[in-house]
């Protein structure tokens, strides 16, 4: 029993290096992308300007080090899908995710050095950036399934609590699935060099379509936050990932503002940089929510039920 205690303890701390990894190297791609130096290293992958090493330049050595970290990136996802592969055969849930941070980690990764080799659209780079999205959200799915893992393996298991409503469970589906959308609009746009006018019933921009989006989510975080912690008194998680949902979505708000009024451009794209993580947090978030309220569906929780008396 202490041997499986050590190796689930290992893998929580790796899933959650893992997990910091790749929120960096989420980071490190809106550098590239604020600072323009997706071509700092040339139109070669994985040499920089045919170099191993490459030349001090700031855009050669920004993009080096988002390869170099999305790389480390790479190896710790394999690392993680392996120990969970082997070590936690009980635990299908935390391999998927491992298996999910390891793919897409791979995917967003082709696609960052398929737009090095050849120019990609605003559409194709978006899609780069979701696609790092769910690799963070695996990620952390990952990380926070291991750590609780590993506090259940240490003390008496916890009563399982009971059901969540169906609507509730699909009230968060929902808003996670929307949420997607709402971000990929909002990398999209980020991507964009002109910007057109949609005519939607009238002349709308882009960055106001993009604005009330944002405030649509903010109205459904908000309230899945007050239903998860209003009506699930016996589900301590869901309570604190609906109250971290709405604090992020708060946050999101504060720097939307400040983005408003922010004329320098060298804070503009920190704050930038800032407001694409907190909503990759926030998305995070809420893909665990989602899986969680699927673990509490009725019919789950009576089949896990119904197991335990007999």
């Amino acid at each position: 029993m202490n041997s499986l205690n050590n190796k689930i303890r290992i893998l929580k701390w790796l899933a959650l290096v893992t997990c910091i990894v790749m929120f960096l190297a989420t980071f490190g791609g809106g550098v590239v992308t604020r600072t323009d130096s997706g071509l700092g290293c040339g139109r070669e992958f994985p040499l920089c300007n045919g170099k191993l090493v490459p030349a001090h330049t700031i855009a050669s050595v920004i993009e080096f080090t988002h390869r170099s970290v999305s790389a480390m990136a790479g190896i710790l996802s394999i690392a993680s899908f392996v120990g969970f592969l082997l070590f936690m055969k009980h635990r299908k849930d935390l391999q998927l995710f491992s298996l999910l941070t390891l793919m897409f980690v791979i995917i967003q990764g082709a696609m960052g050095a398929l737009a090095v080799i050849f120019s990609q659209s605003a559409a194709v780079m978006g899609l780069h950036f979701g696609f790092a999205l769910i690799a963070f959200a695996s990620a952390t799915m990952m990380t926070l399934g291991a750590w609780q893992e590993h506090a259940d393996s240490r003390y008496t298991p916890r009563l399982i609590p009971g059901p969540v409503s169906r609507g509730f469970r699909n009230f968060i589906w929902l808003s996670t699935i929307y949420t997607y959308i709402a971000v990929y609009s909002g990398a999209l746009l980020s991507h964009s060099v002109i910007q057109k006018v949609v005519n939607i019933g009238g002349f709308i921009s882009p960055l106001l379509l993009h604005q009330i989006s944002a405030g649509l989510l903010f109205v459904i975080i908000l309230a899945v936050g007050h239903y998860s912690y209003r009506y699930h008194p016996n589900h301590r998680d869901i309570r604190i990932l609906g109250v971290v949902s709405v604090l992020l979505i708060l946050l999101q708000v504060v720097i939307g503002i400040i983005l408003l009024y922010v004329n320098r451009p060298e804070i503009y794209m920190f704050i930038v940089l800032g407001h694409m993580l907190v909503i990759a947090s926030l998305f995070s978030i809420l893909a665990y929510l989602s899986y969680r309220v699927w673990q509490l569906s009725p019919d789950r929780n009576i089949v896990r039920t119904h197991t335990q008396r007999t």
